[in-house]
């Protein structure tokens, strides 16, 4: 989906125009141009553990070089009691055009209420995942301009962390970072969480050497491999910064933190 995001309009320019400066075509006819979308910057994240899923996300949202504003949240809990989905235990992040976030957000929200009022019971994560991704798909052809990733506990009571690309293709993941500054987040999450180019001490030399099997980490490494990660990224990246938004799934429900990061 490449192709999708690097349609994006010009940094200083406006995110879109429902009537741009007209162009003569070859026959004479006049034509505009129109475009929807617009990236309002901000980054997110989510890392799975034994026992616990964390997703965390930036609050700043920009169209360009302006700042729109210095708290736009970019996680949601899905499901639950009432406006403020109290008992909710799935948690939804989106980063990419704010009004499409939004409004994806709202639609999944609805669907998970309506499943627990019709069959008596909180959707799993493993169903939402799959009718996020319906509802995503169903989208292809005008597509949620949005990066989402959706966590929470599986049937099991183990964590489970599900990444989309925007048309509705997903999988299970351990970790994944989303957004403006995800090429800066995903390097650093592979040696952390993953343990990519990581090796058993003393195993051997050159080919020889054996790779560090991936585990699931403590609940409060997690918590700090997060902060690290938007510290740095917020020094390297003009959209992201002012502060961090995270929320820690646990058996005992959803708790939300909040860190003030950089604001310049």
């Amino acid at each position: 989906m490449a192709a999708l995001f690097s349609g994006a309009p010009p940094q200083g320019g406006p995110g879109y125009s429902f009537k741009q400066t007209p162009t003569a075509a070859p026959s004479g006819e006049r034509q505009h141009g129109f475009y929807p979308y617009t990236d309002n910057g901000g980054s997110t994240l989510g890392i799975s553990g034994a026992d616990f899923t964390i997703l965390a996300g930036d609050t700043r949202s920009t169209s360009g070089y302006n700042i729109n504003t210095r708290y736009a949240p970019k996680l949601f809990k899905i499901g639950g009691e009432g406006p403020e989905n109290k008992g909710a235990r799935i948690v939804l992040s989106v980063v990419g055009f704010a009004a499409d976030g939004d409004a994806l957000k709202e639609r999944l929200d609805t669907i998970v209420k309506m499943y627990k009022y019709q069959h008596g019971k909180p959707m799993s994560v493993s169903a939402c995942a799959q009718r996020l991704s319906h509802i995503l798909y169903n989208k292809r052809f005008f597509p949620y301009y949005v990066h989402a990733i959706l966590g929470g506990l599986d049937e099991d009571g183990k964590g489970a962390l599900y990444s989309y690309d925007p048309v509705g293709s997903y999988e299970r993941e351990q970790c994944r970072a989303a957004g403006a500054a995800a090429s800066l987040i995903m390097p650093f999450l592979d040696n952390q969480v993953n343990f990519k180019n990581q090796y058993m001490p003393g195993s051997g030399t050159g080919h020889d050497l054996k790779a560090k099997a991936a585990e699931p980490l403590p609940q409060d490494h997690v918590e700090d491999l997060v902060r690290d990660a938007f510290t740095s990224a917020v020094e390297r990246h003009i959209e992201v910064g002012d502060g961090l938004q995270m929320m820690i799934i646990t058996a005992d429900g959803v708790h939300e933190s909040y860190t003030t990061l950089k604001q310049d």
